[in-house]
C-alpha cells in the first residue's frame, strides 16, 4: 500500500551502456545491410524476367491490372531472393529498434547519432561488400 497515491511512479532509464548499443545495433542494421541489398538489386535488375510475365508489357492488358500485378511480382522476385532479402529484414528490424530507441532516448540526441552511425557502417560495409575505399 503506498501511503500516498499521488506520487507518479517513475520507471528507471535504460543505462548509458544500453543506449549505447542501441545506437550502434541501429546504426550497424543500417548501415552495414545497404550494400548488400544495393548489390543483390544491381544484380537481379540484370536479370531476365520469365516468359511467362510478358503479358504485363502487352498493351491490350489494362494499365492498373498491369501496375498491381507488376508490383506484386517485383515484390515476389525481391523476397524470394536471399541476397536481398535477408539484408532487407536485417535492415526493417533496425527500423524496429531505432523505433523502440526513440521511445527512451532524447530524441535531439538519437536521429543524429544513429543516422551518423549508419553512414560510417555504410563505408564499413562497401569496402566488406564491394572492397571500395574512400579516396581523394
Amino acid at each position: 500500500m503506498d501511503p500516498n497515491p499521488d506520487t507518479p511512479t517513475t520507471t528507471p532509464n535504460p543505462g548509458l551502456f544500453r543506449y549505447v548499443l542501441g545506437f550502434l545495433l541501429v546504426g550497424a542494421a543500417w548501415g552495414l545491410t545497404t550494400p548488400f541489398m544495393r548489390r543483390a538489386a544491381v544484380a537481379s535488375s540484370t536479370t531476365a524476367k520469365p516468359e511467362s510475365r510478358t503479358w504485363i508489357d502487352h498493351p491490350n492488358t489494362p494499365w492498373l491490372k498491369a501496375k498491381v500485378y507488376g508490383v506484386l511480382y517485383g515484390v515476389w522476385d525481391v523476397l524470394r531472393n536471399p541476397a536481398y532479402a535477408v539484408p532487407l529484414v536485417i535492415n526493417l528490424t533496425g527500423s524496429i529498434w531505432f523505433f523502440l530507441l526513440i521511445g527512451q532516448a532524447e530524441l535531439s540526441l538519437t536521429v543524429p547519432i544513429t543516422n551518423s552511425l549508419a553512414f560510417l557502417f555504410t563505408v564499413l560495409g562497401e569496402w566488406w561488400a564491394e572492397k571500395k575505399v574512400i579516396t581523394k
